[in-house]
């Protein structure tokens, strides 16, 4: 069995859940834990969010021993624009939290810019 937690929700990441392969072979998943039954042996895992294009790859390589239980936590990264998701064992971090912040700040920046501006003139 495969536990694997797709981190975050339609709110917080993308109105479109993840796409998820295993093996190769698409897979229906939603946001929160999705229980999914595999055949005992090696796993590959690829999984990436799209909107405007395809983003936050992720790829995860495992062996599923017979009547093993195998955790699998992934998360998009904050923007679109961020290079990878993150997958992992246990629970992981969303990348581009940096890219985010600092696009948002240089949009305050120009804003205030414009304002003091318009001020001045």
């Amino acid at each position: 069995m495969l536990h694997l937690t797709i981190q975050g929700s339609v709110m917080t990441s993308n109105v479109i859940p993840p796409t998820v392969r295993l093996n190769g072979y698409p897979v229906p998943v939603k946001y929160g834990r999705n229980d999914i039954p595999v055949y005992a042996g090696p796993l590959h895992i690829d999984i990436h969010s799209q909107w405007m294009r395809t983003f936050g790859k992720a790829a995860l390589d495992c062996t599923v021993q017979p009547n093993q239980a195998v955790p699998v936590f992934y998360a998009s990264p904050y923007h679109q624009f961020a290079s990878a998701g993150s997958i992992g064992h246990s629970k992981v971090k969303r990348n581009g939290l940096g890219f985010l912040l600092a696009f948002a700040g240089g949009i305050v920046a120009l804003a205030l810019l414009v304002f003091l501006l318009a001020a001045l003139g």
